[in-house]
């Protein structure tokens, strides 16, 4: 059986676990501390880096863009009727969308209003692109998932996530690629593809009192544009004596 290796909130993981969900191949996952990589991990990842897959005959790939490729080739086809083209544009569509999962990472980091809405914009050239070739299919280019919808769908589920949460709409002026997103995370895929606990590592993690939004406190639907209006951040003295007047205690900031 195929086994993963992942660290929880690791989008290149959810990747690649969307292929094997999709294409219904069995598989092991075990999880590690990127903090704290054991030794035999860094024995089979050259990049010490996750994912990393270890296939049946105990080979271990690394680099998404290669598990990705190497799972669409071994096994049965999300496309089997694409020709050599479509085949590369598929790829390349795919890149752009696994090429945002750290400048996502980073925007959702931010840890102040200009820098959130910097961090946006590079993000927005993406969604962008992508939303002048979105058409008439449910998912990207078919009705049937794709490898560019698994590439994909990190990008657009964490988007999701963070607009639950806090109100902050990464793709607030992208309407085909919100229908996208919406087909997508319809499928139940997002949840497949991620540990139980993900949403609670996520949301410690990007939405924290160390975050510009894990901070902030919105009045409606926000995004890059209007986030002045729509987001009062909350102090971290205002945070500390809200905790000392619940437990009767005295706060000096």
């Amino acid at each position: 059986m195929l086994k993963v290796i992942s660290f929880k909130i690791c989008p290149f993981v959810q990747r690649i676990t969307g292929m094997l969900e999709t294409k219904g191949i069995p598989y092991d996952i075990e999880y590690i501390s990127l903090s704290d990589k054991p030794q035999w991990f860094l024995d089979i990842s050259p990049n010490g880096q996750v994912p990393v897959l270890v296939t049946e005959n105990g080979t271990a790939l690394f680099e998404s863009d290669a598990i990705a490729e190497y799972l669409e080739e071994a096994y049965p086809a999300l496309q089997p009727d694409l020709d050599a083209e479509q085949k590369a544009l598929n790829r390349a569509w795919s890149y752009l969308g696994s090429k945002q999962y750290l400048v996502q990472c980073s925007a959702q980091r931010s840890k102040d209003a200009p820098t959130l809405v910097e961090r946006t914009e590079k993000l927005a050239s993406a969604f962008a692109k992508v939303e002048k070739v979105l058409g008439e299919y449910k998912f990207f280019n078919s009705d049937t998932l794709s490898m560019v919808d698994l590439a994909w769908l990190p990008v657009l589920h964490r988007a999701h996530i963070i607009q639950e949460n806090t109100g902050y709409d990464f793709l607030a002026f992208y309407p085909k690629t919100k229908v996208w997103q919406k087909n997508l995370l319809a499928t139940g895929l997002a949840e497949k593809t991620v540990s139980e606990d993900f949403i609670e590592k996520f949301t410690g993690f990007y939405l924290s009192e160390e975050t510009f939004l894990g901070r902030c406190q919105q009045k409606g639907e926000c995004n890059a544009h209007n986030l002045d209006e729509c987001c009062v951040e909350t102090g971290c003295c205002e945070t500390e004596a809200k905790t000392c007047q619940t437990s009767g205690n005295r706060c000096e900031c």
